[in-house]
Parts: C-alpha cells; sequence; structure tokens
C-alpha cells in the first residue's frame, strides 16, 4: 500500500485522480449534502493498492478502481 494525500469534503479531489474516480467522489459529496448531520469536519484519505487508488471518507465510504478501470462504492452502513 501506498500512502496517497488526505483532503477535506466538499473541497476539491487531487487533479492527479483519474476521472472517473473524481466523479465517483462528486457523487459521493452529492449524497452528504442530503445527510442532517455535520459533514464539514470530514476527510478523504486517498491511497494505492496495488497502484490503484483506494478513497475514503471519514464514514467509511470508500471508492475503489479496478484493475480494468471500473468504479465501486462501497457505503458503511
Amino acid at each position: 500500500m501506498q500512502l496517497g494525500t488526505r483532503w477535506k469534503a466538499h473541497t476539491a479531489p487531487p487533479q492527479t485522480l483519474d476521472k472517473s474516480v473524481r466523479e465517483a467522489v462528486a457523487e459521493v459529496e452529492r449524497e452528504l449534502t442530503a445527510l442532517k448531520q455535520d459533514t464539514s469536519e470530514w476527510y478523504w484519505t486517498l491511497t494505492y493498492l496495488e497502484n490503484r487508488p483506494v478513497v475514503q471518507l471519514d464514514d467509511g465510504t470508500t471508492i475503489r478502481q479496478s484493475s480494468t478501470g471500473q468504479i465501486f462504492i462501497e457505503n458503511v452502513e
């Protein structure tokens, strides 16, 4: 595993991320606006596993990109 970076939720993700991953982050953040709880202090953490990005929000929501480029969003219930 390789450490990437952290950034505050509701701010722009790193431009080095693949466009499809950035779009998945934007999709999750649109869902956050519907929550009643304050998410303004949440952060995203980017790491790399086998050279593929793994992006995790403080609530455990995780975005992964497969070796074929497919995006998977795992929500913690």
